[in-house]
């Protein structure tokens, strides 16, 4: 599993910052410069994504595999307690690894996802990933990436460049692919959803102090179900992000700030 680190290495606070689906652990470079001055920030590329390694099974693409090579890279890491930022399925792996009994993650950002998953969001995910397209340039990539990401809310035309360049790799005949492994799909493609998905039990095991966002137009993470974190398990602080679908990208300097003063605060 390849990963990026921000700031002092000797540093023993530490943050780690975990992506979404199909995006890669480049997406939090303008986060982790910000935070770098006070945390070893540590941006992995989950399995299957970015420079990381295929998996040779993909019934493997699950979440319980995904913390399992996180408990891995913290150990590498070496050290007793990191604070995590996840968005989407890095929200997920993150609650995952912060429900376990003795967990290491002392603080949580779940980044627009929660304990209950909505099927219509897993069906529009489903219908786009696993597919393989290849482009004959940047223009036509970016033009896919603004298609599929359009929940992102706006970005200027640079963001949308970087977050197309940081997602796609040169083929051999000179084509431009998508950075990950289309077999991420496959546990979906196995299991269509038949209804919402139900984490509560985990989130309920959270002990460390939470923080929630969420997008105002998400269809992943509900305001009612961001209501009801509020409210039990660990009693998360929320924030809604204004003109934003599935999810705050946290490259933009207002966002950013409100995950510092989470993360920088003495609760």
């Amino acid at each position: 599993m390849a990963y990026l680190e921000w700031g002092d290495a000797r540093n023993n606070d530490v943050l780690i910052c975990a992506h979404g689906l199909t995006r890669t652990g480049r997406d939090f470079d303008n986060l982790a410069g910000a935070l770098a001055e006070h945390y070893r920030v540590v941006c992995p590329d989950i399995a299957g994504r970015g420079d990381s390694e295929w998996l040779q099974d993909p019934a493997f693409y699950v979440v319980p595999q995904y913390v399992s090579d996180m408990v891995t890279l913290i150990a590498r890491l070496d050290v007793a307690a990191v604070h995590w930022l996840g968005t989407s399925l890095g929200a997920l792996v993150g609650l995952g690894l912060a429900a376990q009994k003795g967990s290491p993650v002392s603080k949580l950002v779940l980044n627009d996802a929660g304990p209950i998953l909505a099927k219509a969001a897993l069906e529009r995910i489903r219908a786009y990933v696993g597919s393989d397209p290849v482009f004959p340039g940047i223009e036509q990539a970016e033009a896919y990436v603004r298609t599929v990401s359009a929940p992102f809310g706006p970005h200027s035309d640079a963001e949308w460049r970087f977050l197309t360049d940081t997602v796609v790799r040169r083929r051999p005949d000179g084509g431009l692919r998508l950075h990950y492994d289309p077999r991420i799909a496959y546990p979906l493609q196995q299991n269509p959803p038949k209804e919402d998905m139900n984490l509560w039990s985990y989130y309920d095991a959270v002990i460390c102090p939470t923080f929630v966002l969420r997008g105002e137009h998400s269809d992943l993470l509900s305001r009612d179900t961001c209501r009801q974190m509020s409210e039990r398990g660990p009693k998360a602080r929320t924030v809604e992000i204004a003109g934003v679908g599935h999810a705050p990208t946290l490259l933009h300097a207002d966002q950013i700030e409100i995950v510092r003063g989470f993360l920088l605060s003495e609760s």
